[in-house]
């Protein structure tokens, strides 16, 4: 998506940049700020990309494995003064992931499963209602409930 200083700055030559930044709603010396920190923007990017052959390189040596803050640090361990926030946005711009250990759960298809496998069987029969008594749960303790009442041991509650 471009942006509006961006077209702007491509029609400026046929029409006057006073009449498109009031088309586009945007106040004038925005427009003239956004292009004198152009240049600036080219120098960031080019930067950008020598840094994310840098983050390959170590991204690499690490088989694929360091996200990051390990990506981070291993720079500043060679000299690099670098931000692990700006190593994450070029990781994320170049399409550069570590791998992730945690599990996540999902329950596409009805059963409970983690990355890491099927949950096991006493986790899945607690979850497990059959016929008549679907919806209902027995009670073991006496609770109390939000209206003052409470539940008595045995009873069931819909």
């Amino acid at each position: 998506m471009t942006s509006r200083f961006q077209f702007v700055d491509d029609l400026r030559a046929t029409y006057e940049v006073k009449r498109l930044c009031q088309v586009l709603d945007v106040n004038r010396s925005s427009y003239y700020k956004w292009l004198a920190g152009a240049e600036a923007r080219a120098a960031r990017q080019r930067e950008d990309l020598v840094l994310a052959e840098k983050i390959r390189e170590v991204h690499g040596e690490s088989g694929g494995v360091y996200g990051s803050p390990r990506v981070t640090a291993e720079l500043r361990e060679r000299g690099h003064a670098v931000n692990e926030k700006r190593i994450a946005r070029v990781m994320r711009a170049f399409n550069i992931t570590g791998i992730r250990l945690h599990s996540t759960w999902t329950a596409t298809d009805g059963r409970l499963r983690s990355s890491t496998g099927t949950v096991t069987r006493s986790v899945r029969e607690s979850f497990r209602t059959s016929g008549d008594e679907a919806g209902v749960s027995k009670s073991t303790t006496l609770v109390e409930s939000w209206r003052g009442s409470s539940v008595r041991e045995g009873s069931t509650c819909r």
